[in-house]
């Protein structure tokens, strides 16, 4: 009897995937808008919301993460330490009651990205494609090194553009917030798209493209 292959993985749709990676922190804004104050000065009022806002970023990462457990039967480890991070950080938040401790979390994860991509390109590894936990269908190794590389020094820009919107004597934490929507999401989908011709020269079979345009490394 001949041997099965064993089954692949559910690729996650387009869409599917956007939300899960970036469900948790529009979950995130949009409770923190909905609770903050007009007077931005009743910094009670402005904790709270932040409290709040924080607290529905922990449920919603936790809500993505039983998802693509459930769904896709399997999570990337990408997933799995950006989940960590958020509880992490999200908890620290609560406890405290400083929200300078959710704004500083995507400077740790890019960091944490950043020095394992950079490193591993240095030694010829293409990490990348083990923290999405993808496989984009005929893409060969040289193109994984590249967009590996490639992303490695750009969570290094996210990491120091992060950390100026994160200073409270330059932007408060609502225009730290809207970066996160405007700035940061924009730019990492304007980058993953920009890498579309060199993958595609490398190999990338056409009906993969939909997976790796979906499949965004994020924080």
């Amino acid at each position: 009897m001949a041997e099965q292959a064993p089954a692949k993985t559910p690729v996650k749709s387009g869409f599917v995937g956007l939300l899960v990676d970036y469900g948790p922190i529009l979950l995130f804004l949009l409770v923190y808008k909905l609770n903050s104050p007009s007077n931005r000065s009743d910094m009670v009022l402005e904790i709270a919301a932040v409290i709040k806002g924080t607290m529905a970023f922990m449920g919603g990462a936790i809500a993505a993460f039983a998802f693509s457990l459930i769904r896709y039967r399997h999570v990337s480890p990408m997933l799995w330490l950006s989940t960590a991070l958020i509880l992490f950080f999200g908890g620290l938040t609560i406890w405290t009651q400083d929200q300078r401790w959710i704004s500083h979390k995507p400077t740790v994860v890019y960091v944490v990205f950043a020095v394992m991509l950079i490193v591993g390109w240095l030694r010829g590894r293409a990490l990348l494609k083990i923290l999405l936990g993808a496989a984009f269908e005929g893409l060969d190794d040289a193109g994984w090194l590249i967009l590996s590389r490639n992303w490695g020094f750009f969570f290094v820009v996210l990491a120091v553009v992060n950390e100026v919107f994160a200073n409270r004597d330059w932007f408060t934490f609502d225009q730290w917030l809207k970066a996160k929507l405007w700035l940061f999401m924009p730019l990492s989908f304007l980058f993953t798209f920009a890498h579309m011709p060199m993958l595609l020269r490398h190999g990338l079979a056409a009906e993969a493209k939909d997976e790796a345009e979906s499949q965004t490394p994020h924080e």
